[in-house]
């Protein structure tokens, strides 16, 4: 489980960073900003984790509580996003990196220290330090994994209601089967990333036709 150790022995204003849709063919990739500058109160802390181990029910309730611990001030978090056309254009890393830096600059203090999860540090007027596998070793990486997450796949909801034939709402974008069937079948839907192997073949179907 998380703990809050790596924020605690780098003492000052601590800030975890995460992303979330980094692998899907579409959709936005969001990132999210957390930090708790009192440290995480324990009822809380209890409800985080790396959110790929959280189910949606859990992941819900971390986040409600992660809302209400930024309205009473025990948090500090915002969430931002890099949109598909800016996928397109900067790769899926660039994007991401955009993201985290939006997410980061828009935190209400700047940060001493920004603790990363990967292995590449996006671009910051801070210092930072990446932490592999860090969703499942820092409190403030892993509520930021919750909130990327949770924004993120009710955004492949709103979608799913104005693209209902791909299923957006079950597979959030990734590249499942039945996405690759109904992205051979309908052909590609403005919020598809162009660069992506299948995308692009979808594009080549349609232009063949």
């Amino acid at each position: 489980m998380p703990d809050f150790s790596l924020e605690a022995a780098a003492g000052g204003l601590v800030a975890g960073v995460d992303e979330a849709g980094r692998g899907p063919l579409a959709g936005p990739v969001l990132a999210a900003a957390v930090m708790f500058p009192a440290g995480v109160p324990l009822e809380l802390a209890r409800l985080l984790d790396d959110s790929k181990k959280l189910t949606a029910k859990r992941r819900e309730a971390a986040f409600a509580a992660l809302l209400a611990a930024r309205a009473t001030g025990r948090a500090e978090w915002v969430a931002a996003a890099a949109s598909v056309p800016e996928i397109g254009l900067l790769n899926i890393l660039g994007a991401t990196h955009l993201a985290m830096r939006r997410a980061v600059l828009r935190l209400p203090r700047r940060p001493e220290l920004v603790l990363i999860d990967g292995n590449r540090p996006p671009p910051l007027p801070c210092p930072s330090r990446c932490v592999v596998g860090g969703d499942g070793l820092s409190l403030s990486i892993a509520a930021a994994s919750i909130i990327a997450k949770v924004i993120r796949d009710r955004a492949l909801l709103r979608l799913d209601a104005r693209w209902p034939g791909y299923g957006f709402a079950g597979h959030q974008g990734y590249p499942t089967a039945a996405h690759r069937q109904a992205l051979a079948s309908l052909g590609p839907c403005p919020h598809h990333r162009r660069g992506f192997g299948p995308v692009e073949a979808a594009f080549r179907a349609m232009a063949s036709n």
